[in-house]
């Protein structure tokens, strides 16, 4: 296996913002080199917040982190590789259900998400990772170059966050900071690519942060609106005595809100959204109209008169547009006289109740990574040729500008993996394994699962994506290489899998 040479006198440590208990790993083992992302948890309650303030603005607006590999102009394939220690595995953990397999695409594990991060440009990015299982249960495996940037300072990313199973803003199993990375010490000093792997402990996840709808008074709507935060009304209907009794009460008032009626319009035939109905008018009236004749626009008649029977006292107090009459009988009667009349109705005014809402962080601690997805399992020193499933979620254009992935859901590929080394001189790689897989960035990070069970959606970790290559020069990416993970592959792995990571939320909060 090759090792980069360190310079003389030996090597100092590329950061410097260790916490204490990472020395020891360092010290361990040399080729292990440990980063904190967030080295408190007040730290790291700042980072939550950056990105579930505004409904997961911060989220939505991340891209894919790729690099331009068109500037990968040479690829070679010869040799194989070496493994430097016996085959190794650990076990998965947190097997999901099993279920009917239909089809090789119809079960993604909820293990795989997208790490978030901000590089050292100020932008924000994604690549694909999973939960790996681990002594704490708090692990994921990713690239190294979605940990470091190398683009910039060779320094640690800021922000660092992973979300499995993320859909369109939204954490179904919770967020998790990053609290600690581990990565080769050829990589994060040297850009050995050939180590473009990383493993990062996490806090517990944080539920149920982006915001949410919590009722409060009107003078605490007013004071939110002032400072620019979301908020909201409901209106609920109620009727006209409890509007009434509410607005008597200057303290109430706020909290009810009325929306007139309006009464009926009549006019004429022709106007839009008009309905036809009967008017009463007084006989000289109907019988003028009777003259013009009868239908719409002409004599506006309405039937003939209806000739109405009442007793004395209703006879007595009639005062209407009808006329008064007795017949032979000595009955009293009253004639009605109708015409058409076009009209718009009216509405009867509307009385609400409203509530005021303002949208709020409100979070609770979900628990440790692992207990919620469960964790893949990992391998090392494993024979190549051998198949593999990969998961991760692709998103940016292939060199011709096409984009045929959106990121939004996971995308898979399976097959076997190259039996000869991947060797790329400009990116220093000379013991990588290929895959044919046409996926573009956003990818990088995704794990290749070997032994993956559809049923179980559990594997075991055996690679990671790092470079995406077009190797028939179509300007469209066709394989993809992962780092060969060996004895010291497991190394870095075992640091992180022995480190504690605990909750960024107090004891007794929520």
């Amino acid at each position: 296996m090759k090792r980069i040479l360190l310079p003389a006198g030996g090597a100092v440590l590329a950061t410097g913002l260790l916490a204490a208990g990472l020395a020891g790993a360092a010290q361990a083992d040399p080729s292990v080199d440990p980063a904190a992302l967030a080295a408190s948890e007040k730290q790291a309650a700042e980072i939550l917040d950056f990105w579930t303030k505004s409904d997961g603005e911060a989220l939505r607006g991340a891209t894919a982190y790729y690099w331009d590999n068109k500037n990968v102009d040479k690829i070679v394939q010869k040799g194989g590789y070496v493994a430097d220690g016996k085959p190794g595995l650990k076990e998965p953990i947190g097997a999901e259900k099993k279920v009917a397999v239909k089809s090789q695409n119809v079960n993604l594990p909820k293990s795989v998400g997208k790490v978030f991060f901000e590089g050292r440009d100020g932008k924000l990015y994604w690549c694909s990772g999973t939960s790996i299982q681990s002594n704490y249960r708090n692990l994921v495996a990713t690239a190294g170059h979605c940990v470091y940037d190398i683009a910039g300072n060779d320094e640690v990313v800021s922000r660092w966050v992973f979300v499995p199973g993320y859909y369109q803003g939204k954490a179904p199993w919770g967020i998790y900071v990053g609290k600690q990375a581990f990565t080769h010490y050829d990589f994060s000093t040297y850009e050995d690519f050939d180590r473009d792997y990383a493993f990062v402990t996490v806090y517990n996840g944080v539920g149920g942060v982006l915001n949410q709808a919590v009722k409060v008074t009107y003078e605490e709507y007013k004071a939110a609106q002032a400072k620019g935060q979301a908020t909201d009304i409901k209106a609920t209907e109620v009727d006209v005595k409890e509007y009434e009794a509410a607005v008597k009460d200057p303290t109430k008032y706020p909290y009810y809100d009325m929306k007139p009626g309006t009464a009926k319009k009549v006019t004429g035939p022709d106007y839009p959204g008009a309905v036809v109905d009967r008017l009463e008018v007084s006989k000289e009236t109907y019988e003028t109209a009777a003259k013009k004749g009868t239908g719409k626009g002409t004599g506006l008649i309405y039937g003939d008169p209806i000739v109405e029977q009442v007793d004395q006292a209703t006879w007595d107090a009639y005062k209407g547009l009808g006329d008064k009459s007795k017949d032979a009988a000595g009955n009293l009667l009253i004639t009605h006289y109708y015409v058409q009349e076009w009209f718009v109705p009216g509405s009867d005014a509307k009385y609400y109740r409203l509530d005021y809402f303002v949208f709020q962080h409100v979070i609770k601690d979900v628990g440790r990574l692992g207990d919620n997805v469960g964790g893949q399992g990992f391998a090392w020193n494993q024979p190549t040729g051998k198949y593999v499933r990969t998961f991760g979620y692709p998103y940016a254009k292939h060199p011709d500008g096409s984009k045929p992935y959106s990121g939004v859901t996971p995308k898979w590929c399976y097959g076997k993996t190259g039996a000869k080394a991947t060797k790329v001189p400009s990116l220093k790689i000379e013991e990588h394994i290929s895959l044919k897989c046409a996926v573009t960035g956003g990818y990088n990070g995704a794990p290749w699962l070997l032994k993956y069970s559809n049923a179980k959606r559990m594997g075991y970790v055996n690679g990671v994506t790092s470079v995406l290559y077009d190797t028939d020069n179509n300007d469209r990416w066709d394989y993809m290489s992962s780092p060969y993970f060996d004895g010291e592959t497991a190394a870095v792995y075992n640091a992180a899998a022995n480190m504690a990571s605990g909750s960024i939320i107090p004891k007794g909060d929520s």
